[in-house]
């Protein structure tokens, strides 16, 4: 038996080792058993060990999630962007792929899903299999109802549209492709457009009136203006749209607007689509202050 090779995966695994990789160590199942049974080791899953000194963190109970479900089993979706470092907290439930042929029911703390992945899109980072960035960023977006801002996120620092793009191609017919599409067309304009429209539909909805939309004032471009009352409302589409120099110009016109006498309210693409509720009750609070 290799104990040197044994504590050595553990030490990469958070403490936790495998059935089926103690056996690769030349460690027998009496052996094994002998571990569990004297303390030394703690069962996580059947099949699944954790050193009885490290503690059941939250790494800890993801591997024990994806370990425990077999060979080619990946975590994916907000687990997947946990562990890639795209969100700072883990998931309520454990996320994990198996291979298509593969039954293996879901429980209450592991959503599990059957599909058989392309060799591209899974990676191991730090010793879990999970799927690659782009596809996870892609999975994530539509599992999360804050999924547009991770995407937005991802696109400033981690992966590029095109490759985005790619990846959604070549994984077409997945569940939640249709979701994906259409961030990725909201993603590829900016989201101004679109968010413009969402913002006047908002308005129409509430019955709020009295707004025009593209008044100049200031030598600026107003996205919607509430004339009577000085109320200016603007619209940021995805932030990696924007670069440096739309960045100063748009605080310049925000400071200009200010100090003619206007009460400016911005607002995101990301929220007018998860929050519209929150937009028009801060238009309305805006709005009664300028009476």
């Amino acid at each position: 038996m290799d104990r040197k090779e044994i504590h050595a995966i553990m030490a990469r695994q958070d403490g936790v080792i495998t059935r089926t990789q103690a056996l690769g160590c030349d460690m027998s199942s009496t052996s094994v058993g002998r571990a569990v049974a004297t303390g030394e080791w703690t069962t996580l899953v059947p099949g699944v060990y954790l050193r009885s000194d490290r503690e059941r963190t939250d790494a800890v109970e993801l591997r024990a999630a994806v370990y425990g479900a077999g060979q080619e089993a990946v975590a994916w979706g907000p687990s997947a962007a946990w562990w890639h470092g795209l969100l700072d907290r883990p998931p309520a439930r454990h996320y994990v792929t198996v291979p298509h042929h593969r039954i293996r029911s879901c429980t209450r703390s592991t959503r599990v899903r059957r599909r058989d992945l392309h060799w591209k899109d899974t990676v191991i980072v730090r010793n879990l299999p999970l799927t690659a960035l782009p596809l996870t960023v892609l999975e994530a977006a539509t599992e999360m109802p804050s999924g547009s801002v991770l995407m937005d996120r991802a696109l400033q620092r981690h992966t590029s549209l095109e490759v985005l793009q790619q990846v959604h191609r070549r994984n077409s017919g997945r569940h939640g492709a249709r979701a994906a599409s259409r961030l990725l067309c909201s993603a590829g304009d900016g989201g101004h457009s679109e968010a413009e429209r969402t913002l006047h539909r908002l308005l129409r909805d509430a019955g709020l009136t009295g707004w025009r939309a593209h008044v100049w004032s200031c030598g600026f471009e107003i996205d919607v203006a509430f004339e009577a009352r000085r109320v200016a409302v603007e619209v940021d589409g995805w932030a990696w749209h924007r670069d440096a120099h739309r960045h100063r110009r748009d605080a310049e016109r925000q400071n200009v607007l200010v100090n003619a006498g206007w009460h400016v309210l911005r607002f995101t693409w990301h929220t007018l689509i998860e929050d519209p509720d929150g937009v028009v009750r801060q238009i309305r609070s805006a709005l009664d202050g300028r009476q």
